[in-house]
């Protein structure tokens, strides 16, 4: 847990419960690196206004060496430090304040994932199923016909499945990087993939718009 403030130390020590969580504090960002490096945290949640170092370099400085989920809670709520900060290497973001019960939801998110080598080779999520051994998809039991560029978006979401991914980040991934600026080919793309496997793509239950920022989709 890094945060300068003693209040939100304290509040956070007291929401999450000791005999799940054991919690290291440190308020700034040298004690943030020096505690990574001795403790080897599962998770780190990180506040971005420190007193020595902004966030956003304690989070490069810790993706030179160690991939451990980084969840970000700040108050800073612009797009630009979002997707910074996520950039950097950040696995979640989440604004001040927030339900504790959201946090504890992020924090299993990233736990899961981490714990596992490599994702899943079958994703399912309610009526959804992508099979990405077999490079199928299917709703309701349906088979889902996507075009390759639709399937390949979509088979990022799930080896990312409830991170957010930026727009650079995926379309880096999926375009390349000399197409980072093309949003709006990134955000036709994610249209038609919601056509086909949202019910209500106005309305959608799977792939979540985390908005200036980038797509999400669902975990659990």
């Amino acid at each position: 847990m890094v945060d300068d403030e003693v209040s939100v130390r304290r509040f956070l020590r007291a929401a999450l419960p000791g005999s799940e969580f054991t919690l290291f504090e440190a308020e700034n960002g040298h004690a943030a690196l020096a505690a990574a490096a001795a403790v080897r945290p599962d998770i780190i949640l990180q506040d971005l206004g420190l007193p020595d170092l902004d966030g956003v370099e304690v989070i490069k400085r810790i993706r030179e060496w160690s991939q451990v989920p980084i969840i970000v809670l700040s108050v800073r709520d612009s797009d630009d430090d979002k997707v910074g900060a996520l950039d950097a290497g950040a696995d979640d973001y989440l604004i001040k304040p927030f339900s504790i019960a959201e946090l504890q939801a992020r924090i299993r998110v990233s736990l899961r994932r981490s714990l596992q080598q490599a994702p899943e080779p079958v994703y399912r999520c309610d009526d959804l199923e992508v099979d990405l051994p077999l490079r199928r998809v299917r709703l309701a039991g349906n088979e889902v016909l996507l075009t390759p560029t639709e399937y390949e978006l979509l088979r990022l979401l799930v080896t990312h499945a409830g991170r957010v991914l930026t727009h650079s980040q995926i379309l880096k991934q999926i375009w390349g990087a000399a197409h980072v600026e093309q949003q709006n080919v990134l955000r036709v793309t994610i249209r038609n993939l919601r056509q086909k496997i949202e019910q209500d793509p106005s309305r959608p239950y799977y792939i979540g718009t985390e908005v200036g920022v980038g797509y999400r989709l669902r975990s659990e």
